[in-house]
């Protein structure tokens, strides 16, 4: 795991200006760094050393030095491909995992990626051409940002280390915000910052005079599907898994794994267990609330297996914690991210490398809302009237509890989401618990609402959604999540919280020959009736004890609607009163305030909405006002003084 960067062009000097940008990386690749430097480019990396320890240093060239590579990720069959790389004549250098894609450019120029199975983010500069290619890979584990401008060309792993070079200055992307505060994710090639651009998932750029490429190299086709019975398909799918578990351990450290106790990282902990002789050390994390606690069930395993577990009880200081994750994420931070961030913070003490369990729940429909839009076509079955008056009164006298999952917040969406059908629906269903189009209308000024050029947010949805690569209702909100949330959302936080602990994070069930197994799955073994992630509990059953594997998804968390009523409350307060939002014209003070008052007193659980209001205000002071973290703690103690 690594951090990368480079320059092509003129207007600064391109050695210093490199190795400033990959210093800003330190905390990706704490272990080493090395530069490369000619007439026309300049680019560098810092290493956190994983495989080949000892000669594995970046950038690495080719036989005859015409081609240099930085990379950030690992290439899971690279023993493979050596070999047959060598079986070709080609001479290697080292004995890094990464070393094969130089090789691989050789044989087969911009198509090396198709032969790639890891995660990886790479650039590779052609000294003779005196072009640049870089490629991300399949799902978007690993992150790359690029800005184009008259002089040249810049790329790194962040947006902060763009930032850094000097030659681009940060604005506020609108429209990234725009549609971020509907979906909790920045879509398509957005950054936070104008002129900023993010490589899709799953794509490659190729740069030379000038001119850019982007294109997409890999996409997951949900219409060819296998057949054979429950049984077979399920042999099926626990093969593919345990060879991505198996391939997953690929390192020359020692390799642990995030342990949560729902049934993904759990069977993932398992299958680890039965690969590796050592007790596999685990990480877990739990809260003192008891409805959102589950190291229970991560004990169950890790006695079961005899892994060798840590965990620890956590009071999370999230508001003095916010500033430091959006530090590392350059945008808005998730509560999801808190999670990751303090397993990360007991991994670090043991290990380099971790497995998860992320893209469970993507490949095999393991959200309530996959079951909820099929009970959705049965509640809309009552007349449009009923739901429109009489349900929607009915179900504002519902109190609220403030709790997870309430009645409340189920009734809401279900009403909301049955006035929409197929695509519309699912759509404007991630939105409804943050900023629906209406609510975007009284959020945002009508002069910044001007400003934003794709107004439709769904579209952003929909575009996957409708399109063919699948025919299923299920298999078509798979496809989108595994195209927008996966690679934007829940993969970004993963790898900037493991990261932030020079952690690297591999997650086998977003290997992409696994993606591609799980789409071929008929969907109704991944959604049977109400039964979410059916085939992947009969694998998880073949590890796990029943009541670990069919109990009712819990999902890791903390009370933070209570806690916005109780200790942030008067923080909420003040921070609204002095929103930088709204002295900029973007955002109105007045339905900021609705929303606030609305929480406070009770009468709607508006928690999620309030967290990314205060989210923004951090990251525009840490961005935009260049407070230093310790800046950040002391403005955090005064909103929160009494």
């Amino acid at each position: 795991m690594c951090g990368i960067a480079g320059i092509i062009g003129n207007g600064v000097d391109r050695r210093t200006t490199v190795e400033k940008m990959t210093d800003i990386l330190f905390y990706r690749g704490p272990d080493d760094s090395g530069h490369y430097h000619d007439e026309y480019m300049s680019m560098g990396q810092r290493r956190l050393a994983i495989i080949d320890l000892n000669t594995g240093r970046q950038p690495i060239s080719n036989e005859d030095d015409t081609l240099q590579l930085i990379c950030n990720g690992e290439i899971y069959n690279s023993p493979e491909l050596r070999a047959e790389l060598i079986a070709k004549g080609h001479q290697f250098k080292t004995s890094s995992d990464v070393e094969v894609i130089l090789h691989l450019y050789e044989e087969y120029g911009r198509d090396c990626v198709k032969h790639l199975r890891g995660m990886f983010a790479f650039a590779l500069w052609d000294t003779k051409k005196c072009s640049l290619f870089v490629a991300r890979d399949h799902m978007g584990q690993k992150p790359l940002f690029f800005y184009q401008h008259d002089a040249g060309f810049v790329f790194a792993s962040e947006v902060k280390a763009i930032l850094a070079c000097g030659l681009v200055k940060p604005e506020i992307e609108l429209e990234a915000i725009w549609h971020y505060v509907s979906m909790r994710f920045v879509p398509d090639q957005y950054s936070m910052f104008k002129v900023i651009q993010k490589l899709p998932a799953g794509s490659s750029l190729y740069w030379q005079d000038g001119n850019v490429q982007v294109q997409r190299y890999w996409d997951i086709d949900f219409n060819k599907k296998i057949s054979g019975s429950v049984d077979e398909i399920e042999q099926g799918l626990h093969d593919v898994l345990y060879d991505s578990v198996k391939s997953h351990l690929l390192s020359d450290v020692r390799v642990g794994a995030f342990l949560s106790g729902g049934i993904d990282s759990s069977t993932v902990s398992a299958m680890m267990a039965k690969e590796i002789a050592d007790p596999v050390p685990v990480f877990s994390i739990g809260v003192k609330e008891q409805s959102y606690n589950e190291l229970p069930y991560a004990r169950m395993v890790v006695n079961q297996y005899g892994l060798e577990g840590h965990e620890k009880i956590v009071e999370a200081d999230l508001v003095h914690l916010i500033p430091t994750m959006i530090q590392h994420l350059d945008e808005p931070a998730d509560p999801f991210g808190v999670g990751v961030y303090l397993v990360s913070s007991v991994a670090k003490e043991h290990v380099k490398v971790v497995l998860t369990g992320d893209g469970g729940d993507e490949n095999f429909a393991g959200y309530d809302r996959f079951a909820g839009q099929r009970l959705a076509d049965y509640y809309a079955m009552l007349p449009l009237w009923l739901r429109k008056s009489v349900m929607k009164k009915i179900i504002s006298l519902i109190p609220e509890s403030f709790e997870y999952k309430t009645i409340a917040q189920k009734a809401r969406w279900m009403n909301e989401v049955s006035m929409y059908d197929r695509g519309e629906r699912y759509a404007h269903s991630l939105s409804i618990l943050r900023f629906t189009p209406e609510a975007k209308s009284h959020l945002f000024s009508p002069d910044a609402q001007q400003q934003i050029e794709c107004v439709n947010s769904d579209e952003k949805i929909l575009q996957f959604f409708d399109a063919n690569n699948a025919n299923d209702l299920v298999d078509k909100m798979l496809y989108t999540d595994l195209m927008t949330r996966m690679p934007d959302h829940l993969l970004t936080v993963a790898d900037r919280m493991t990261m932030a602990h020079s952690i690297e994070s591999r997650a086998p069930m977003i290997d992409h020959r696994l993606v591609e197994y799980a789409a071929s799955i008929p969907a109704q073994y991944k959604l049977k009736g109400n039964k979410i992630k059916y085939i992947l509990r009969k694998v998880a059953a073949r590890y796990l004890p029943d009541e670990l594997v069919y109990r009712k998804k819990q999902g890791f968390g903390f009370p933070i609607a209570q806690w916005m009523r109780s200790d942030l409350s008067g923080f909420l307060q003040k921070l609204f009163a002095e929103s930088r939002f709204v002295e900029l014209g973007i955002f109105e003070r007045k339905y900021m305030q609705e929303l606030l008052d609305e929480h406070l007193s009770g009468k709607i659980d508006h928690n999620f909405r309030l967290w990314i209001l205060l989210n923004l205000e951090f990251w525009y002071r840490i961005y935009f006002e260049n407070q230093s973290m310790d800046e950040m703690r002391e403005y955090t103690d005064q909103l929160m003084a009494v």
